[in-house]
């Protein structure tokens, strides 16, 4: 099986488990479906060196142009007696970028020449299964913080007319997981939530700041900006990223 399909196919096992184990306990529990898609605006910075030790340090935004991006992600989540949440999220993401650099580069172990034209997919996939426990629960503000268990499916591809490699990485993140939201009336809402962590090894953060619109108790739209910065450098890669994103999507309440 193709790894790309094996995850999707995990989450939707992960979300039949957590309604048929959560679906049963007899108190107030909320089921809810939060679709995001938008643009990515840009890449503040992409650096990019494979293998740490011999490749070519390269800053992908710099040296070459990014192409439109339209993204979507999905996260279903489950809130029981009004404090404990449990989600799930799937967030697929790649990034193109074309054009040439100004000097060879060695990546993953292969020349790639100066000045000759090349294209780059950043891929950046990720899988997520979050507890969150919302210690303020009132009127108008809800503030709550948790764990994330991510799955990393990530890969670099660079692509030229002779030549063309690829680097794949997956590997387990795991990571704090914050919600504030302040509620003026029944109708909106101003949020910032996210997912952040932070080593010797490197670092990630995932974090939406923007409002929310309920139409009615099943229905609400969102908007806002997200940003996704981090990477890592360790012995097999040096990876540091910052993505801005420009975000819309529906909120579904059961």
């Amino acid at each position: 099986m193709d790894k790309k399909l094996r995850f999707p196919k995990a989450i939707a096992g992960w979300c039949c488990l957590l309604i048929a184990v959560f679906g049963s306990i007899p108190t107030q529990a909320q089921l809810r479906l939060d679709l995001e898609s938008g643009l990515v605006l840009g890449t503040r910075y992409n650096d990019v060196r494979i293998p740490n030790q011999g490749g070519t340090l390269v800053n992908l935004p710099d040296n070459l142009s990014v192409n439109p991006t339209v993204f979507y992600r999905a996260r279903l989540g489950y809130t029981i007696a009004d404090r404990h949440t449990i989600s799930l999220l799937y967030a697929p993401l790649t990034v193109q970028y074309q054009g040439s650099f100004g000097q060879n580069v060695n990546f993953n172990n292969q020349q790639f020449v100066a000045n000759r034209p090349l294209t780059v997919d950043y891929t950046f996939n990720s899988y997520r299964l979050t507890y969150r426990y919302d210690f303020v629960a009132r009127t108008h503000w809800r503030v709550g913080v948790g764990l994330t268990a991510k799955i990393r499916d990530a890969s670099v591809r660079f692509a030229s007319e002779s030549n063309s490699t690829n680097f794949d990485n997956i590997g387990f993140v795991p990571l704090i997981n914050f919600y504030v939201a302040y509620k003026p009336n029944e109708h909106w809402n101003v949020l910032a939530e996210g997912d952040a962590l932070g080593s010797r090894f490197g670092r990630a953060e995932d974090i939406f700041v923007g409002g929310a619109y309920n139409v009615n108790r099943t229905l609400g739209f969102k908007a806002g900006y997200r940003v996704v910065e981090g990477g890592a450098n360790v012995d097999e890669i040096y990876n540091f990223t910052w993505i801005n994103y420009a975000s819309v999507g529906v909120l579904l309440t059961l």
